[in-house]
């Protein structure tokens, strides 16, 4: 059995490509389509994670368009 403890965040701490919010896949093998692609993480609970992810996609693509926002307020939506 797993137990889940729940802390409060002050804010999420989301990646952006010129600040719009983006999604990043990685893929295992480009050449064979199993297993597929996998999304990786682009908001955090800490903005250290996400400094180092924009950090990293900023050197490998030579830009500094990827940047960290911090959200802290949000509306509410349902499914």
């Amino acid at each position: 059995m797993r137990a889940y403890q729940v802390c409060e965040a002050d804010a999420i701490y989301a990646v952006c490509y010129k600040g719009a919010p983006i999604k990043v896949k990685t893929y295992a093998n480009i050449e064979i389509p199993y297993p597929g692609p996998k999304y990786a993480k682009t908001a955090f609970p800490t903005s250290g994670h996400a400094f180092n992810l924009a950090n990293r996609l900023n050197k490998k693509f030579t830009t500094s368009d990827f940047s960290v926002v911090m959200m802290t307020v949000g509306r509410v939506i349902s499914e």
